[in-house]
Order: C-alpha cells, then sequence, then structure tokens
C-alpha cells in the first residue's frame, strides 16, 4: 500500500464546461480508519453526467460540492485495512467514495460486490447507479407494456443503454437516439434495439415518423433540450415521458428554456414525470437481483469504457461525457491498485 493518497479537489465554480483550472490535486497522507470504519484502496472512479450539477452552487437534489473539498465521485475497489466488523480486509465495494486514491468510511452506502460475477467497472455500471436508474425510471415512471414504441436519448450512454435492453426484454419496439453511425451500430447490431437515430446526421422528427409511426409510448430521455422538443412532437395517447437527466443542457451559460411543444402533454393526455434513483433506496437490493440475473442469462449486455492513466486524468476524463466520445459506461481506472 502507498503512502501517498491523490485527491482531486473543486477549485472553482465551473462557467461552461469545466476547465482545468477548476481542479486542484493535491496529496496527503494516506488516512487511517478509526473504529466501526475501514480503508477502501480505490480502483476506478465512475464519471457521470450528475457531477456537473454537483459542482454548481444552487439548490438541488444534494447538497453541491463545496469548494476545497474531494470531487464528489462513485468508486470500486477492495478493502485494505478494516475495524468495522461488517467489511473485511480483501472485500471489493463500491460506494460514494470521491476523486480519490484512498477513502476512509463508516459503511454507510457502500455496498460489497463480487468480481468474480462481473468485473468491477460493471458495478460502477450496469450493476451500479446507472443500471438502477435505468431499472426504476423506466419500470416504475415508463410503465412500458409489450408491443410499446419506447423511445430512448442518449441510448448508447450508461443508463440509455440498459434501459433500451430492460424495454426489449419487456417485448417493446425500442429506437435509440445516439450520436454517430458507430454507436448506432452497437445499439442495432450488438444490443438488440429495433432502430437508432443518429441525431448528428439525421432529422429527429423525420426518422421518428418512419420508426414509430404509431407514436412514441414512452421516453425515456437523457438529454433535454431539441431532441426532447422533437419526440414531444409524436407522443402517443397516453405516453409517459421519463424526465432522467438533460446532458445537452449541463454546460449551458445562458438561461435554459423549458419544451417549446409541452403542449403535446394535453393534446395526447400524456404525462411528463422526473425521476432520482435516490428515491427507491430501499429497492436497491432487489432491483440489482434482477440486474445480475438478466446479465448471467445474457438478455443484459453491458459495456463499459474504461480510461486508463491514473487520478491526474479525471480532468480530462469528465470532459469525454461532455463531447458524447463514450459509448456505455464511463470509466476512470485508478493506477497503483
Amino acid at each position: 500500500m502507498k503512502t501517498v493518497n491523490r485527491q482531486i479537489r473543486l477549485a472553482t465554480r465551473p462557467v461552461g464546461l469545466p476547465r482545468p483550472g477548476d481542479w486542484e490535486q493535491v496529496e496527503e497522507p494516506v488516512p487511517s480508519p478509526g473504529e466501526g470504519e475501514f480503508l477502501v484502496e480505490l480502483r476506478y472512479l465512475s464519471l457521470d453526467p450528475a457531477m456537473r450539477g454537483w459542482m454548481n452552487e444552487a439548490r438541488s437534489y444534494v447538497r453541491p460540492v463545496a469548494l476545497g473539498e474531494v470531487m464528489r465521485a462513485f468508486g470500486a475497489g477492495r478493502v485494505v485495512v478494516s475495524n468495522h466488523p461488517g467489511f473485511a480486509v480483501g472485500d471489493h465495494v463500491s460506494g460514494l467514495f470521491g476523486v480519490q486514491e484512498y477513502a476512509v468510511s463508516d459503511g454507510r452506502g457502500v455496498v460489497t460486490v463480487d468480481p468474480g460475477r462481473a468485473p468491477l467497472p460493471t458495478y460502477l455500471g450496469a450493476l451500479g447507479m446507472p443500471g438502477l436508474t435505468a431499472y426504476f425510471g423506466l419500470l416504475d415512471v415508463g410503465r412500458p407494456r409489450p408491443g410499446d414504441t419506447v423511445v430512448v436519448s442518449g441510448a448508447a450512454g450508461a443508463v440509455g443503454s440498459v434501459a433500451g435492453q430492460i424495454a426489449k426484454r419487456l417485448e417493446c419496439r425500442v429506437v435509440g437516439i445516439a450520436g454517430g453511425a458507430q454507436k448506432c451500430g452497437w445499439l442495432v447490431d450488438e444490443l438488440g434495439f429495433d432502430a437508432a437515430v443518429d441525431y448528428k446526421s439525421q432529422d429527429v422528427r423525420d426518422a421518428l415518423h418512419k420508426h414509430a409511426p404509431d407514436g412514441v409510448d414512452v421516453y425515456f430521455d437523457n438529454v433535454g433540450g431539441d431532441i426532447l422538443d422533437d419526440v414531444l412532437t409524436h407522443l402517443a395517447r397516453g405516453a409517459r415521458v421519463v424526465i432522467c437527466g438533460a446532458i445537452s443542457q449541463y454546460n449551458a451559460t445562458t438561461q435554459v428554456s423549458g419544451p417549446r411543444n409541452y403542449r403535446s402533454l394535453l393534446i395526447q393526455r400524456a404525462s411528463m414525470t422526473g425521476m432520482l434513483v435516490s428515491d427507491y433506496a430501499d429497492r436497491y437490493p432487489a432491483a440489482t437481483a434482477d440486474l445480475a440475473a438478466w446479465l448471467a442469462d445474457g438478455s443484459l449486455r453491458p459495456r463499459e469504457d474504461v480510461v486508463p492513466g491514473g487520478i491526474g486524468r479525471f480532468p480530462e476524463a469528465l470532459l469525454m461525457l461532455f463531447a458524447g466520445r463514450n459509448t456505455g459506461k464511463l470509466v476512470l481506472e485508478i493506477t497503483g491498485s
């Protein structure tokens, strides 16, 4: 075990896309766990769009990361020292550990994971918060029925790719919206989506007329903005719109405008509902068991886009999310673990 713990702390609040100067890399001694605590040597860190909102000093569902604080992040690693009866040295765990190489925890919000069942990065993706978000957002909020047409934006990302695969399990017609021919090909050829729309080269409204001729029954939205407006024009009667994220808006430097085509909700007697995965915390174990079973039977095919190079690449790797450079779950590998 090393003696130095490298951390990434928030130095200033970004305006628009985060810049290198918004971060400070700090070195501290590796901390020692107290009574009822344990020390985790992190191996992988999760890179999530929600991180951008956590940097803003604004009222939200969770307090903002304070200036000078270690950046909030989910991670996975191995217990190397333990004074906690529920966690033994050698256990692999995932939790909200922050952007650092070592973290002390009292066990709250931390789960033990089995790298023999799935690689550690999968516990930050399909078997982690993104998978749970897709599970509850689609099943509880979207409520798809067999034969429904389900459209997913950000479909080649961590949440969207899982949401689409769950919809296929329910015998829905699934249309993914993603950026680029390669991502769209992956959705159709490997994940079994019925169709994919490349928003970079296709007119989304025209493509929906082709791929969802009877309208959209469930729209799982991860991007917001113009694509949300486009899908709203093509809702079926009684459609359910799941507002999971709005990554196209997270780095806006001007005031974000609401959807222009919201009247479609009235005309089609449709609903639009926001969801946060933390509202379903008491059901995580059962949902994770379902996701793990689907992974085991092959109906859920996770993909992790792992960035090597260690903690120092965090600022650069985070920007990959907003440039759309990842396919599947974006994860940073921490060296020296």
